[in-house]
Parts: structure tokens; sequence; C-alpha cells
């Protein structure tokens, strides 16, 4: 079961809709993320490479399995 967007993620992304690699459409929701917002990344599999690229750009996550293949990664500016 999928939960729909929290009432505080500003920006929703999820990464199982985009066509290939979802890099690109990550770091462009990142770029266009204001510095009181809140990123919502959905995706199949917890993103774990991608922890290291928000913490050298300057954001903070939180994750959460809340299937066996959907997880939610709350990313905002640190």
């Amino acid at each position: 079961m999928s939960l729909k967007r929290p009432p505080d993620a500003d920006r929703t992304l999820d990464a199982r809709e985009v066509d290939g690699e979802p890099f690109g459409p990550i770091t462009s929701a990142l770029d266009d993320l204001g510095p009181d917002e809140t990123l919502l990344l959905v995706n199949s599999f917890e993103p774990e490479p991608l922890y290291g690229v928000l913490d050298e750009r300057g954001f903070t996550h939180e994750s959460e399995q809340v299937a066996p293949d959907e997880w939610h990664v709350e990313i905002e500016h640190a």
C-alpha cells in the first residue's frame, strides 16, 4: 500500500515513474528545491548511493520503508 504525499512535503518525485536512470531528475528536483521546502522521493528500494550526494550538496534526509517495494525519503536543506 502506497502512502500519499505527506502534508509537510512541498514536492514529490516518484522515481518509479522515471523512464531510465532517475539520478538526473532527482538532482534537478534538488536544484529546484527552495530553502524551506521538502522533497519527498518515492523509490522502489532504499537509495543508499544517493545519501552521500545529498550530504555533499548540503541536504538532510529521513528514509522510511513503507511497503516491501516502496521507500520514502524526505529531503530538505541542512
